[in-house]
């Protein structure tokens, strides 16, 4: 006699385990906390890394203080989020590192011996030309990450919290205890 097994008998491969979890949490406490570090450190110096970003040629002088100042903040911002595993911040990443691999691809091409930047101003001319090809490769393995994120999630069907889910319940309990 052939029997089928039920649906409900069947491994569910999309029910995380401990495993899926914590391979989830490693990769966004990584790359999340690569991205506060890196916008934290370009934060501490936001004219140092105006400087470097004037190198590559790409933005207008005017525009580099606002861009100086507000990229490293939404790379900090992005990166905690994935920390907090806040709907969105994944893809934000994402965007950023595309953005980065471009402006690095495009340096690589132009032939330019420049610092990139990622982890901060360095020393911009003490310590200059110190590998626009390794923060490519560097990028391209955190890409890797992302891609690996995204297939987990897929895989084990782990979604992200929403941002107003956060938020929705935040002050409510307070409020109870105050109306009794």
């Amino acid at each position: 006699m052939n029997v089928q097994p039920r649906a409900d008998d069947r491994p569910d491969r999309r029910r995380p385990g401990a495993i899926g979890r914590w391979i989830d949490r490693l990769l966004r406490w990584s790359l999340g906390g690569l991205f506060v570090v890196a916008g934290a450190l370009k934060l501490r110096h936001p004219r140092d890394f105006a400087v470097v970003m004037e190198a590559f040629g790409l933005l207008p002088e005017e525009a580099l203080p606002a861009v100086a100042v507000l990229l490293p903040l939404v790379e900090a911002a992005a990166g905690a989020a994935l920390v907090a595993n806040l709907r969105g911040s994944l893809g934000v990443l994402a965007a950023l590192l595309g953005l980065f691999m471009g402006v690095l691809g495009y340096a690589v091409g132009m032939g330019l011996d420049i610092d990139c930047g990622c982890f901060g101003p360095l020393d911009p001319e003490g310590r200059a030309y110190a590998g626009i090809r390794p923060a490519l490769y560097r990028d391209a393995l955190m890409g890797a990450g992302v891609l690996a994120l995204y297939a987990g999630r897929l895989w084990w069907g782990i979604r992200p919290i929403a941002a107003a889910r956060c938020w929705s319940g935040f002050g409510r309990e307070r409020g109870r205890a105050d109306e009794g």
